[in-house]
């Protein structure tokens, strides 16, 4: 089916104020949490088995959009024919912060929701996921942002998002909690906070950090077109930061976007998208793995194969399982042997989290990759 976005389309959820909402919107509250006694708490803390909670030096930053995913029950639907639809807690970058911390590594994020049931259903997932929300804030008079997927029968989906603008959107520089970033080893953000303003300046102030104080910058574009104005504009805001990025995952559907239609299976097109200064360009390729590019070498990592339910989050897993390994070794970047056991884990968390529904309710633990690794073709 044709894909639409309620922002584009003029359609959204009602505000709870009637403040304007355009020109950044002045009249607009923003608050971190926590504020309310169900919010977020940000200490460092450990379970009665010692092993390591939230942390107020996360290894891995991420920022960018935290949402509500309402996927349908059953597959191979359209969203007029779904009989019933489940919520799951989604959005990339949120995703790989709950995929790092699933897998036993430290991770934060940064971004904004609504002041509502949502945005503290939310907020409380990523406490629960041992996630640092010192930098997540709630707008008091903006929507958490809501995405309706369909399920095609092979498990790929359409989306339908509902940002008119959410509040996710409306993230301003003077909110960002700098010196996570600063104190980080990894920022990880994606393209979608660039597309309106406020949030693409703080998106870009958060960038400028993370590259000042010397953090390693992992970029997944995540191209969503029904969110953009138009398909140039969408090649032009993502390639716009491409290199500032030290790694970069893009999917074969990506490629063949950010090349205008070359074909993505070319090593030589693919190595049109390596900048100067990219230290590792992967392109996944679902249940068949990954490509992956250096300056010193390059190669192809087999996958996991499974029974597909839903491909959601499957790419922000895959990112979850590369940078919680890179995170405590920098120095993967240069052994070939043992970047391609990192990505044979990360292909793995990938392929397990298409067997569920939802994105951060089927990224899995490192117990059960670990489990599963015995199967990836080499």
């Amino acid at each position: 089916m044709a894909l639409h976005a309620a922002c584009a389309a003029g359609r959204g959820l009602p505000s709870s104020s009637s403040s304007p909402r355009a020109g950044g919107r002045p009249g607009s509250v923003a608050f971190a949490a926590p504020l309310r006694t169900r919010a977020v708490q940000t200490k460092a803390v450990l379970s009665s088995d010692g092993a390591p909670g939230m942390s107020n030096s996360p290894h891995v930053v991420c920022f960018g959009e935290l949402l509500i995913d309402f996927v349908p029950t059953v597959n191979g639907v359209s969203l007029a024919e779904a009989p019933a639809f489940k919520k799951a807690p989604g959005g990339a970058p949120a995703n790989v912060a709950v995929g790092i911390a699933r897998l036993g590594g430290s991770s934060a994020f940064i971004g904004k929701v609504g002041d509502d049931e949502f945005g503290y259903m939310l907020a409380d997932i990523l406490k629960q996921n041992n996630v640092n929300t010192q930098g997540l804030i709630f707008d008091a008079h903006a929507r958490t942002a809501l995405a309706f997927v369909t399920l095609r029968s092979d498990g790929e989906r359409e989306f339908m998002f509902y940002r008119n603008p959410s509040a996710d959107m409306l993230l301003e520089e003077k909110e960002l909690e700098l010196d996570l970033i600063r104190k980080a080893k990894i920022f990880h953000h994606g393209s979608i906070s660039l597309i309106t303003e406020p949030c693409k300046t703080a998106h870009i102030a958060a960038a400028k950090a993370a590259r000042d104080a010397g953090v390693l910058v992992s970029y997944d574009p995540n191209l969503r077109l029904p969110l953009w104005s138009s398909a140039e504009d969408a090649r032009h805001g993502i390639l716009s930061i491409w290199e500032t990025a030290d790694v970069i995952k893009i999917s074969e559907e990506e490629v063949s976007f950010l090349t205008n239609g070359e074909d993505p299976y070319d090593d030589a097109v693919v190595k049109k998208l390596i900048h100067s200064n990219l230290k590792l360009l992967l392109v996944t390729e679902g249940p068949d793995g990954c490509r992956y590019y250096s300056k010193d070498f390059s190669g192809r990592v087999g996958g996991l194969k499974v029974t597909a339910v839903d491909t959601t989050g499957a790419g922000d897993a895959f990112v979850a399982g590369v940078l919680s390994q890179l995170a405590t070794d920098f120095s993967l970047l240069q052994d070939e042997g043992r970047l391609r056991d990192a990505l044979k884990f990360a292909n793995v968390c990938g392929a397990l989290t298409v067997t569920g529904r939802g994105a951060i309710p089927a990224l899995p633990t490192r117990q059960q990759v670990l489990d599963s690794l015995t199967s990836v073709v080499a």
